[in-house]
C-alpha cells in the first residue's frame, strides 16, 4: 500500500514539473524581450509570444512590445498569438482572452494597462476591485497603438532618469 501511494505521489510530482516545464517552454526560447530586454519570467502575467508564417517566434514582454513587433514585420503573417493570464500565468490565446483595459494597476510599459483572462468572470473579478473596461484583443491593440506615442516618451523619460541617477552616483 506505502508502495502505491509514493507511486501516485512521484508521478504527480513528475506532472506537475513536467506541466511547469512546458507552460515555460516560450520563456525558455525568448528569455528577454527583443523589444525592451526586460526579463519574460518576471513579466509571466503580461508576456506575449506570437508565431509567424515562415516559423519564426518572437517573445515580448507586454502587449506594448508586441504591437511594436507586429509593426515592424508587417510583411509576415502571425499565424498565432499568446498571451499570460493575469492570474495563473499561463499562455492562452491572445484573440479568445478576456482583456481589461486601464483600471487600477499600473501596466507593462504603458499608462493604460491591458491584462488577458482566460474566463470573463475572472475579467469581471479583476474589473470589480480594479476598474477598467473588459474589451476583445482587437480594442486591446487598437489602444496599445493609440497610446504608443505617450507610453514611447513615458519610457524615454523614465529611461533618462535612471541614466542620470546612474551617472550621478558614478561620478559623487
Amino acid at each position: 500500500m506505502k508502495r502505491v501511494i509514493f507511486q501516485i505521489v512521484l508521478s504527480t510530482l513528475l506532472l506537475c514539473i513536467s506541466g511547469i516545464v512546458w507552460a515555460q517552454e516560450d520563456i525558455q526560447k525568448a528569455p528577454t524581450c527583443m523589444h525592451c530586454g526586460m526579463e519574460r519570467a518576471k513579466f509571466a502575467h503580461s508576456r506575449m509570444f506570437v508565431t509567424y508564417d515562415d516559423g519564426t517566434n518572437v517573445g515580448t514582454c507586454s502587449i506594448h512590445c508586441l504591437a511594436i513587433d507586429l509593426a515592424t514585420n508587417i510583411d509576415k503573417t502571425a499565424i498565432s498569438i499568446d498571451v499570460g493570464d493575469f492570474n495563473s500565468k499561463d499562455l492562452i490565446d491572445a484573440e479568445k482572452a478576456y482583456w481589461v483595459i486601464g483600471g487600477n494597476k499600473p501596466g507593462v510599459m504603458t499608462k493604460q494597462a491591458k491584462w488577458a483572462f482566460s474566463t470573463k468572470e475572472d475579467a469581471k473579478r479583476f474589473t470589480s476591485t480594479n476598474g477598467g473596461l473588459i474589451a476583445t484583443f482587437d480594442e486591446a491593440m487598437k489602444e496599445t497603438y493609440n497610446n504608443m506615442y505617450t507610453d514611447i516618451k513615458m519610457i524615454r523619460e523614465k529611461r533618462k532618469m535612471m541614466k542620470m541617477k546612474m551617472h550621478g552616483a558614478t561620478h559623487q
